[in-house]
């Protein structure tokens, strides 16, 4: 039995048919929890973020290894473990509703439902946002978290066990509280986002290698993804969404980027892709995207966590020599 692959597995169902619990969500308590201890750490120094962003992370690692100690050789238990762990941190479910209610709301030109919903994906303020403005913000906020809430938490989980899907959204979320750039968190949160940048390296990077593949679902050519994920993919500011959006653009065909406005704060970002800004129908496209990606990244990690778990190789012949 491969207990951490089929706890995957499991985790990634339990998401799918049942989506994130509306009440006593485990991530929704380890923020108040981090929101409690930042009140006690917090100082606008770089010092006093990091220390919070090694205690925040830490226990729960140390809690997560501490529990795969335990049921080292209980593989059930090892599999109802990780298959907690794993549904606790998906969120492709909770995503992919939410970009059909923005589709929905946007295909009957009813701004106002739109707008209001836009919070639930990111951070932007959505009260000056036309049709095509909320359709691309919408369109770039599924490619990103793809990565963030479905194929990082796996990938993982594959590679480090319950541990690695314990840290890896212990460190996202630090950075969705207190990464961003503001006048509280300029010099505090700085330690949370560089983590989060480290730890979705890879993951982001094999969004953006699905992405292409899984192109033509979508009704995209795989090799239109290739040649924009090439070429675009390090023009945006950030390490990791530059990677998952130049492939989401190139997968649909359209034109992603421009001018962002959060509250206090306005950015303008390259434009990624050659097509046109997207529209209310290139939601529903990057929605069915995500969702094949989602199911590529499960198998592969799957996979990982299958052959991490077999052990090497036995030696043939090892002490079967004839002696003479």
């Amino acid at each position: 039995m491969r207990p951490d692959a089929v706890g995957l597995v499991a985790g990634y169902v339990l998401d799918a048919l049942v989506g994130d619990p509306r009440r006593y969500h485990p991530v929704a308590g380890y923020g108040r929890l981090a929101a409690a201890l930042e009140r006690r750490l917090y100082a606008p120094t770089r010092a006093a973020g990091a220390a919070y962003t090694a205690v925040a992370v830490g226990v729960p690692v140390a809690a997560a290894l501490a529990a795969t100690v335990a049921t080292r050789r209980r593989p059930v238990a090892r599999a109802a473990l990780m298959a907690g762990v794993t549904w606790a941190a998906l969120g492709g479910r909770s995503l992919r509703r939410e970009a059909k209610v923005m589709g929905a709301a946007l295909g009957a030109g009813d701004l106002a439902v739109a707008r209001a919903r836009l919070n639930h994906l990111c951070g932007r303020d959505p009260s000056g946002l036309d049709a095509a403005q909320l359709s691309r913000a919408t369109v770039e906020s599924v490619a990103e978290n793809t990565s963030d809430a479905e194929v990082a938490p796996l990938l993982w989980g594959a590679l480090l066990g319950p541990a690695g899907v314990v840290g890896y959204r212990a460190a996202n979320t630090l950075d969705a509280m207190v990464g961003h750039r503001s006048p509280r968190y300029a010099r505090f949160g700085t330690a949370a986002a560089r983590l989060d940048d480290v730890a979705s390296l890879l993951p982001a990077r094999v969004t953006g290698l699905l992405t292409v593949a899984a192109a033509p679902l979508a009704g995209g050519r795989a090799g239109v993804a290739w040649r924009v994920f090439r070429r675009d993919r390090g023009a945006h500011p950030s390490p990791n969404a530059g990677q998952c959006e130049s492939a989401m653009a190139g997968a649909l065909g359209v034109r992603l980027g421009g001018r962002n406005v959060y509250v206090g704060r306005t950015e303008v970002r390259p434009e990624m892709g050659d097509g046109q800004p997207p529209g209310p129908a290139d939601v529903g496209r990057a929605a069915r995207l995500s969702a094949a990606v989602g199911v590529a990244a499960l198998g592969l990690a799957a996979l990982l966590a299958a052959r991490r778990q077999a052990g090497p190789p036995p030696v043939r012949g090892a002490g079967c020599g004839r002696s003479r």
